[in-house]
């Protein structure tokens, strides 16, 4: 059994009133719903709240849900306009997080390789890099900013990111290009790019 299919079971007990189904949904994904919000939401409070809000707001809305799409990602939507409700009412917008170096680097690396490129002067220009990423990210129009985010850092595919920001695939694909495209801009200088490159 896949695991859209088993979620899709654990919904249909719910909405066949099974309390404990739900719950079992909310272990599966607290955590994954509590890093899309330290994205959108800094304060771990906040983020509590929010979360709390969003699965309250999903099972409120679990017997209309149909299954058109896989419930992680219509719980993502969920919280994603949970957030932006939340940072509204606020009188705020969401800042942005970026991996960090030690994420972005491959994790398979021996430690003798690593001592090699862990130089001063590397581990300044990764950290330099790191920092024009989040700020030219910071920058972004929300919805590039969300598309972005959502692929990149989510992992996500283009399906799961149209359902959630409730547009076109191809609109998505478009966003994420023209977010790539920003963010390459402000690293251009800093690696010395060719304008005809992208990275």
């Amino acid at each position: 059994m896949s695991d859209r299919d088993a979620d899709q079971a654990l919904v249909a007990r719910v909405q066949r009133g099974d309390q404990q189904a739900f719950n079992l949904l909310v272990e599966k994904y607290q955590r994954k719903l509590a890093r899309l919000l330290q994205r959108l939401i800094r304060d771990p409070a906040e983020v509590e709240d929010v979360a709390q809000e969003t699965f309250i707001r999903a099972y409120r809305a679990l017997p209309a849900f149909r299954g058109d799409s896989a419930f992680y990602t219509w719980l993502y939507r969920i919280g994603v306009n949970t957030a932006k409700n939340h940072l509204i009412a606020m009188g705020r917008r969401a800042p942005t997080t970026g991996v960090e170096p030690e994420e972005a680097e491959g994790r398979e690396e021996t430690a003798e390789s690593l001592r090699d490129i862990n130089t001063p002067d590397r581990v300044l220009m990764s950290k330099q890099i790191a920092e024009t990423v989040n700020a030219a990210i910071a920058e972004l129009p929300e919805e590039l900013r969300t598309a972005i985010q959502l692929r990149e850092l989510d992992g996500l595919t283009y399906e799961e990111i149209s359902a959630i920001m409730e547009c076109p695939i191809g609109t998505v694909r478009s966003r994420i290009f023209r977010a790539r495209e920003a963010i390459a801009g402000k690293l251009r200088p800093l690696l010395d790019t060719p304008e005809d490159r992208r990275w």
